[in-house]
Protein backbone atom coordinates (compact mmCIF):
# COMPACT_ATOMS: atom_id res chain seq x y z
CA UNK A 1 0.00 0.00 0.00
CA UNK A 2 1.59 3.63 -1.20
CA UNK A 3 2.33 5.64 2.38
CA UNK A 4 -0.86 7.89 1.22
CA UNK A 5 -3.31 5.00 1.24
CA UNK A 6 -1.56 3.78 4.59
CA UNK A 7 -2.82 6.69 6.08
CA UNK A 8 -5.96 7.50 5.47
CA UNK A 9 -6.35 3.66 6.43
CA UNK A 10 -4.88 4.76 9.77
CA UNK A 11 -6.95 7.50 10.18
CA UNK A 12 -10.33 6.02 9.35
CA UNK A 13 -9.72 2.90 11.56
CA UNK A 14 -9.87 3.54 15.26
CA UNK A 15 -8.76 1.24 18.02
CA UNK A 16 -11.17 0.65 20.97
CA UNK A 17 -10.38 1.27 24.07
CA UNK A 18 -11.60 1.27 27.52
CA UNK A 19 -13.16 4.75 27.76
CA UNK A 20 -15.26 4.30 24.89
CA UNK A 21 -18.24 2.59 24.40
CA UNK A 22 -20.04 1.08 20.85
CA UNK A 23 -23.26 2.48 20.06
CA UNK A 24 -23.94 0.80 16.63
CA UNK A 25 -22.56 -2.20 14.81
CA UNK A 26 -22.83 -2.65 10.95
CA UNK A 27 -22.30 -6.75 10.16
CA UNK A 28 -19.25 -7.26 11.66
CA UNK A 29 -17.46 -4.32 8.84
CA UNK A 30 -17.85 -0.92 11.29
CA UNK A 31 -18.47 -0.13 14.98
CA UNK A 32 -19.48 3.65 15.91
CA UNK A 33 -18.41 4.65 18.94
CA UNK A 34 -19.93 7.11 21.89
CA UNK A 35 -17.12 9.78 21.00
CA UNK A 36 -18.73 9.91 17.27
CA UNK A 37 -15.43 7.88 16.36
CA UNK A 38 -15.69 5.01 13.90
CA UNK A 39 -13.49 1.81 14.43
CA UNK A 40 -13.45 -0.33 11.06
CA UNK A 41 -11.39 -3.24 13.23
CA UNK A 42 -12.74 -6.48 11.26
CA UNK A 43 -14.82 -8.46 13.97
CA UNK A 44 -16.86 -10.89 11.25
CA UNK A 45 -15.24 -14.59 10.90
CA UNK A 46 -11.58 -14.79 10.85
CA UNK A 47 -11.56 -16.46 7.94
CA UNK A 48 -12.30 -13.45 5.56
CA UNK A 49 -9.69 -11.84 7.04
CA UNK A 50 -7.42 -12.40 4.37
CA UNK A 51 -9.67 -11.20 1.58
CA UNK A 52 -9.44 -7.48 3.40
CA UNK A 53 -5.30 -8.05 3.87
CA UNK A 54 -3.62 -5.35 1.29
CA UNK A 55 -1.55 -6.01 -1.81
CA UNK A 56 1.82 -4.00 -1.73
CA UNK A 57 2.62 -3.41 -5.75
CA UNK A 58 5.36 -4.48 -7.79
CA UNK A 59 7.34 -3.38 -10.74
CA UNK A 60 8.33 -7.13 -11.71
CA UNK A 61 5.84 -8.52 -13.49
CA UNK A 62 3.62 -11.09 -11.64
CA UNK A 63 0.78 -13.65 -13.88
CA UNK A 64 1.32 -11.45 -16.69
CA UNK A 65 1.14 -7.62 -15.44
CA UNK A 66 2.46 -5.60 -13.17
CA UNK A 67 1.37 -3.32 -10.20
CA UNK A 68 1.97 0.16 -9.22
CA UNK A 69 0.58 2.74 -7.19
CA UNK A 70 0.59 6.62 -7.86
CA UNK A 71 -0.13 8.69 -4.51
CA UNK A 72 -2.12 11.66 -5.31
CA UNK A 73 -5.15 13.53 -5.29
CA UNK A 74 -6.59 11.11 -5.41
CA UNK A 75 -4.74 7.82 -4.31
CA UNK A 76 -4.49 6.07 -7.72
CA UNK A 77 -3.46 2.13 -8.16
CA UNK A 78 -2.62 1.10 -11.92
CA UNK A 79 -2.65 -2.66 -13.00
CA UNK A 80 -0.58 -2.63 -16.42
CA UNK A 81 -0.79 -5.96 -18.35
CA UNK A 82 2.33 -7.36 -20.13
CA UNK A 83 1.55 -6.86 -23.91
CA UNK A 84 3.12 -6.33 -27.23
CA UNK A 85 2.86 -2.40 -27.39
CA UNK A 86 4.16 -3.11 -31.13
CA UNK A 87 1.31 -4.71 -32.06
CA UNK A 88 -1.92 -4.10 -29.98
CA UNK A 89 -0.73 0.42 -29.50
CA UNK A 90 -2.60 2.37 -26.04
CA UNK A 91 -5.00 0.57 -24.41
CA UNK A 92 -8.36 0.79 -23.39
CA UNK A 93 -8.42 2.10 -19.74
CA UNK A 94 -10.91 0.48 -16.97
CA UNK A 95 -11.50 2.70 -14.19
CA UNK A 96 -12.22 0.71 -11.03
CA UNK A 97 -14.64 2.31 -7.98
CA UNK A 98 -15.16 0.23 -5.11
CA UNK A 99 -17.60 -1.04 -3.26
CA UNK A 100 -18.78 -0.94 0.40
CA UNK A 101 -21.31 0.93 0.79
CA UNK A 102 -19.89 4.30 0.34
CA UNK A 103 -18.58 3.42 4.10
CA UNK A 104 -16.04 0.41 3.98
CA UNK A 105 -13.08 -1.03 1.88
CA UNK A 106 -9.78 -0.11 0.03
CA UNK A 107 -8.78 -0.75 -3.33
CA UNK A 108 -5.58 -2.77 -2.02
CA UNK A 109 -7.01 -5.56 -0.70
CA UNK A 110 -6.94 -8.93 -1.75
CA UNK A 111 -10.59 -9.50 -3.03
CA UNK A 112 -10.54 -6.50 -5.19
CA UNK A 113 -6.79 -7.25 -6.36
CA UNK A 114 -7.23 -11.20 -7.61
CA UNK A 115 -10.28 -10.27 -10.02
CA UNK A 116 -9.19 -6.77 -11.14
CA UNK A 117 -5.20 -8.21 -12.25
CA UNK A 118 -7.03 -11.23 -14.41
CA UNK A 119 -9.60 -8.30 -15.49
CA UNK A 120 -6.55 -6.79 -16.89
CA UNK A 121 -4.84 -8.95 -18.28
CA UNK A 122 -7.62 -10.75 -20.06
CA UNK A 123 -9.34 -7.36 -21.61
CA UNK A 124 -6.43 -6.38 -22.06
CA UNK A 125 -6.61 -3.06 -20.56
CA UNK A 126 -4.98 -0.59 -18.14
CA UNK A 127 -7.21 -1.14 -14.77
CA UNK A 128 -6.93 2.09 -13.06
CA UNK A 129 -8.14 1.53 -9.57
CA UNK A 130 -9.20 4.73 -7.06
CA UNK A 131 -8.86 5.13 -3.13
CA UNK A 132 -12.51 6.80 -2.38
CA UNK A 133 -13.38 8.45 0.88
CA UNK A 134 -15.40 6.34 2.99
CA UNK A 135 -19.46 7.65 5.07
CA UNK A 136 -19.89 8.68 7.52
CA UNK A 137 -17.11 10.89 7.85
CA UNK A 138 -17.11 11.98 4.50
CA UNK A 139 -20.94 11.34 3.28
CA UNK A 140 -22.26 11.78 -0.43
CA UNK A 141 -21.49 13.30 -2.65
CA UNK A 142 -18.13 13.14 -1.45
CA UNK A 143 -17.53 9.92 -3.24
CA UNK A 144 -19.50 11.10 -6.59
CA UNK A 145 -16.39 14.15 -6.63
CA UNK A 146 -13.69 11.92 -6.52
CA UNK A 147 -14.51 9.78 -8.99
CA UNK A 148 -14.77 12.60 -11.22
CA UNK A 149 -11.30 13.90 -10.11
CA UNK A 150 -9.91 10.24 -10.88
CA UNK A 151 -10.90 11.06 -14.47
CA UNK A 152 -9.08 14.61 -14.45
CA UNK A 153 -6.39 12.98 -13.24
CA UNK A 154 -6.08 10.10 -15.58
CA UNK A 155 -6.37 13.40 -18.15
CA UNK A 156 -3.82 15.04 -16.89
CA UNK A 157 -1.40 12.50 -16.66
CA UNK A 158 -2.36 11.20 -20.16
CA UNK A 159 -1.76 14.34 -21.55
CA UNK A 160 1.50 15.19 -20.31
CA UNK A 161 4.74 15.83 -22.08
CA UNK A 162 7.01 12.67 -22.68
CA UNK A 163 9.32 13.03 -20.00
CA UNK A 164 7.37 15.19 -17.44
CA UNK A 165 6.38 13.03 -15.26
CA UNK A 166 8.18 12.84 -11.91
CA UNK A 167 6.68 9.36 -10.93
CA UNK A 168 8.19 6.68 -13.36
CA UNK A 169 4.79 4.80 -12.59
CA UNK A 170 2.73 7.79 -13.76
CA UNK A 171 5.11 7.90 -16.84
CA UNK A 172 4.38 4.22 -17.86
CA UNK A 173 0.16 5.03 -16.85
CA UNK A 174 1.26 7.90 -19.81
CA UNK A 175 2.67 5.30 -22.16
CA UNK A 176 0.27 2.12 -21.85
CA UNK A 177 -3.81 4.37 -21.92
CA UNK A 178 -5.90 5.50 -24.69
CA UNK A 179 -8.17 7.82 -22.59
CA UNK A 180 -10.27 8.36 -25.83
CA UNK A 181 -11.70 4.29 -24.49
CA UNK A 182 -12.19 4.43 -20.79
CA UNK A 183 -14.80 2.47 -19.06
CA UNK A 184 -16.26 2.99 -15.77
CA UNK A 185 -16.76 -0.44 -13.59
CA UNK A 186 -18.06 -0.20 -10.17
CA UNK A 187 -18.64 -2.90 -7.24
CA UNK A 188 -21.65 -2.79 -5.23
CA UNK A 189 -22.25 1.22 -4.31
CA UNK A 190 -19.03 1.87 -6.85
CA UNK A 191 -21.90 0.77 -9.32
CA UNK A 192 -23.87 3.50 -7.90
CA UNK A 193 -21.31 5.68 -8.88
CA UNK A 194 -20.84 4.66 -12.62
CA UNK A 195 -23.91 6.14 -12.78
CA UNK A 196 -23.32 9.33 -11.23
CA UNK A 197 -20.05 10.03 -12.45
CA UNK A 198 -20.64 9.09 -16.01
CA UNK A 199 -23.91 11.02 -15.81
CA UNK A 200 -21.28 14.16 -14.96
CA UNK A 201 -19.37 13.91 -17.01
CA UNK A 202 -22.12 13.63 -19.56
CA UNK A 203 -23.38 16.78 -18.77
CA UNK A 204 -20.14 18.73 -18.93
CA UNK A 205 -20.53 17.55 -23.01
CA UNK A 206 -17.48 15.83 -24.23
CA UNK A 207 -15.06 19.16 -25.67
CA UNK A 208 -14.87 19.45 -21.78
CA UNK A 209 -13.69 16.55 -21.32
CA UNK A 210 -11.39 15.51 -24.91
CA UNK A 211 -9.68 14.02 -25.51
CA UNK A 212 -10.74 11.41 -22.42
CA UNK A 213 -13.63 9.75 -23.39
CA UNK A 214 -16.36 7.34 -21.14
CA UNK A 215 -17.03 4.80 -23.73
CA UNK A 216 -19.14 2.54 -21.27
CA UNK A 217 -20.41 2.09 -17.91
CA UNK A 218 -20.32 -1.38 -16.24
CA UNK A 219 -22.05 -1.75 -12.75
CA UNK A 220 -21.61 -4.78 -11.30
CA UNK A 221 -24.43 -5.25 -8.67
CA UNK A 222 -25.41 -1.91 -7.92
CA UNK A 223 -26.73 -0.65 -4.56
CA UNK A 224 -29.46 0.83 -6.48
CA UNK A 225 -32.52 0.50 -3.73
CA UNK A 226 -36.08 1.67 -3.02
CA UNK A 227 -37.21 3.22 0.77
CA UNK A 228 -39.72 0.46 0.77
CA UNK A 229 -38.25 -3.32 0.31
CA UNK A 230 -38.20 -4.91 -2.86
CA UNK A 231 -39.32 -8.67 -2.65
CA UNK A 232 -35.68 -10.23 -3.18
CA UNK A 233 -35.21 -8.41 0.14
CA UNK A 234 -37.68 -10.15 2.29
CA UNK A 235 -36.88 -13.39 0.90
CA UNK A 236 -35.01 -15.16 3.65
CA UNK A 237 -31.10 -15.82 2.22
CA UNK A 238 -27.91 -17.61 3.54
CA UNK A 239 -25.88 -14.62 5.56
CA UNK A 240 -22.98 -13.37 3.31
CA UNK A 241 -20.05 -11.04 4.70
CA UNK A 242 -20.48 -9.46 1.79
CA UNK A 243 -24.02 -8.04 2.01
CA UNK A 244 -26.81 -8.09 4.58
CA UNK A 245 -29.69 -6.15 4.78
CA UNK A 246 -28.42 -4.70 8.10
CA UNK A 247 -25.64 -3.22 5.96
CA UNK A 248 -27.78 -2.42 3.17
CA UNK A 249 -29.61 -0.71 5.93
CA UNK A 250 -27.31 0.93 8.24
CA UNK A 251 -24.57 2.30 5.56
CA UNK A 252 -26.88 4.01 3.19
CA UNK A 253 -28.02 5.97 6.42
CA UNK A 254 -24.63 6.91 6.69
CA UNK A 255 -23.81 7.79 3.31
CA UNK A 256 -26.53 9.56 2.51
CA UNK A 257 -27.22 12.95 3.14
CA UNK A 258 -28.10 13.93 6.45
CA UNK A 259 -32.34 13.44 6.52
CA UNK A 260 -32.21 11.37 3.07
CA UNK A 261 -34.62 8.34 2.65
CA UNK A 262 -33.17 5.24 0.08
CA UNK A 263 -35.35 7.04 -2.99
CA UNK A 264 -32.79 9.55 -3.01
CA UNK A 265 -31.19 10.10 -6.88
CA UNK A 266 -27.61 8.58 -5.32
CA UNK A 267 -29.67 5.28 -4.36
CA UNK A 268 -32.41 5.29 -6.58
CA UNK A 269 -32.09 7.00 -10.21
CA UNK A 270 -34.88 5.31 -11.30
CA UNK A 271 -37.42 6.94 -9.06
CA UNK A 272 -39.34 9.92 -8.71
CA UNK A 273 -37.24 12.48 -7.28
CA UNK A 274 -34.30 12.53 -10.61
CA UNK A 275 -35.02 13.90 -13.77
CA UNK A 276 -36.26 11.37 -16.65
CA UNK A 277 -33.33 9.29 -17.28
CA UNK A 278 -34.04 9.98 -20.77
CA UNK A 279 -32.66 13.08 -20.28
CA UNK A 280 -29.68 12.19 -18.67
CA UNK A 281 -26.20 11.53 -20.74
CA UNK A 282 -25.09 8.16 -20.20
CA UNK A 283 -22.64 5.61 -22.12
CA UNK A 284 -23.90 2.28 -23.15
CA UNK A 285 -24.09 0.54 -20.09
CA UNK A 286 -23.68 -3.11 -18.85
CA UNK A 287 -25.39 -4.40 -15.74
CA UNK A 288 -24.72 -7.05 -14.18
CA UNK A 289 -27.28 -8.65 -11.75
CA UNK A 290 -26.81 -11.36 -9.33
CA UNK A 291 -29.91 -13.89 -9.46
CA UNK A 292 -29.69 -14.15 -5.54
CA UNK A 293 -28.82 -11.16 -4.48
CA UNK A 294 -30.98 -9.44 -1.60
CA UNK A 295 -31.69 -6.11 -4.16
CA UNK A 296 -31.82 -7.90 -6.99
CA UNK A 297 -35.29 -6.76 -8.41
CA UNK A 298 -34.15 -2.81 -7.76
CA UNK A 299 -31.26 -3.95 -10.20
CA UNK A 300 -33.66 -5.17 -12.85
CA UNK A 301 -35.62 -2.06 -12.23
CA UNK A 302 -32.62 0.10 -12.96
CA UNK A 303 -32.14 -2.01 -16.03
CA UNK A 304 -35.85 -1.40 -17.10
CA UNK A 305 -36.05 2.07 -16.16
CA UNK A 306 -32.74 2.42 -18.90
CA UNK A 307 -34.59 0.36 -21.78
CA UNK A 308 -37.72 2.60 -21.27
CA UNK A 309 -35.24 5.46 -21.98
CA UNK A 310 -34.11 4.79 -24.61
CA UNK A 311 -30.50 3.45 -23.61
CA UNK A 312 -27.91 1.19 -24.51
CA UNK A 313 -27.96 -1.26 -21.77
CA UNK A 314 -26.88 -4.88 -22.02
CA UNK A 315 -28.13 -7.08 -18.80
CA UNK A 316 -25.95 -10.34 -17.55
CA UNK A 317 -27.60 -12.53 -15.14
CA UNK A 318 -25.02 -14.13 -13.35
CA UNK A 319 -27.20 -17.83 -12.35
CA UNK A 320 -27.24 -18.98 -8.68
CA UNK A 321 -24.81 -16.19 -7.48
CA UNK A 322 -25.71 -13.71 -4.85
CA UNK A 323 -24.08 -10.10 -4.19
CA UNK A 324 -20.00 -9.37 -5.20
CA UNK A 325 -20.10 -12.98 -5.45
CA UNK A 326 -17.01 -12.92 -7.79
CA UNK A 327 -14.45 -10.88 -5.22
CA UNK A 328 -14.76 -13.87 -2.59
CA UNK A 329 -11.55 -15.04 -4.39
CA UNK A 330 -11.49 -18.62 -2.38
CA UNK A 331 -15.08 -19.29 -3.94
CA UNK A 332 -13.71 -18.58 -7.13
CA UNK A 333 -10.49 -20.67 -6.68
CA UNK A 334 -12.20 -23.47 -5.23
CA UNK A 335 -16.05 -23.87 -6.28
CA UNK A 336 -16.28 -24.83 -10.18
CA UNK A 337 -19.55 -22.98 -10.45
CA UNK A 338 -18.44 -19.94 -8.84
CA UNK A 339 -15.34 -19.85 -10.67
CA UNK A 340 -17.51 -20.23 -13.68
CA UNK A 341 -19.22 -17.53 -13.11
CA UNK A 342 -16.67 -15.19 -11.98
CA UNK A 343 -15.37 -16.32 -15.41
CA UNK A 344 -18.47 -15.86 -17.65
CA UNK A 345 -18.11 -11.94 -15.67
CA UNK A 346 -14.67 -11.11 -17.43
CA UNK A 347 -15.67 -12.66 -20.47
CA UNK A 348 -18.72 -10.39 -20.58
CA UNK A 349 -16.76 -7.28 -19.76
CA UNK A 350 -14.11 -8.36 -22.25
CA UNK A 351 -16.79 -8.77 -25.19
CA UNK A 352 -18.72 -5.29 -24.22
CA UNK A 353 -15.41 -3.43 -23.89
CA UNK A 354 -14.30 -4.59 -27.26
CA UNK A 355 -17.43 -3.92 -28.98
CA UNK A 356 -17.69 -0.24 -27.46
CA UNK A 357 -14.46 1.15 -28.93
Amino acid sequence: MAPAAASQHQATTVAPTSGRKVVDEVSGWLRVMDDGSIDRTWTGPPQALPLMQPVQPYAVPRDGHTLHDLPGEPNLRVYLPEVDAGSVGRLPVIVQLHGGGFCISHPSWVLYHHFYARLACAVPAVVVTAELPLAPEQRLPAQIYTGVDVLRRLRSIAMSDEGSLDDPAAELLREAADISRVFLVGDSSGGNLVHLVAARVGEDGADAWAPLRVAGGIPIHPGFVRATRSKSELQPTPDSVFFTLDMLDKFLAMALPKGATKDHPYTCPMGPNVPPLESVPLPPMLVAVAEKDLIRDTNLEYCDALRAAGKEVEVLINRGMSHSFYLNKFAVDMDPTTGERAQELIDAIKSFVARHL
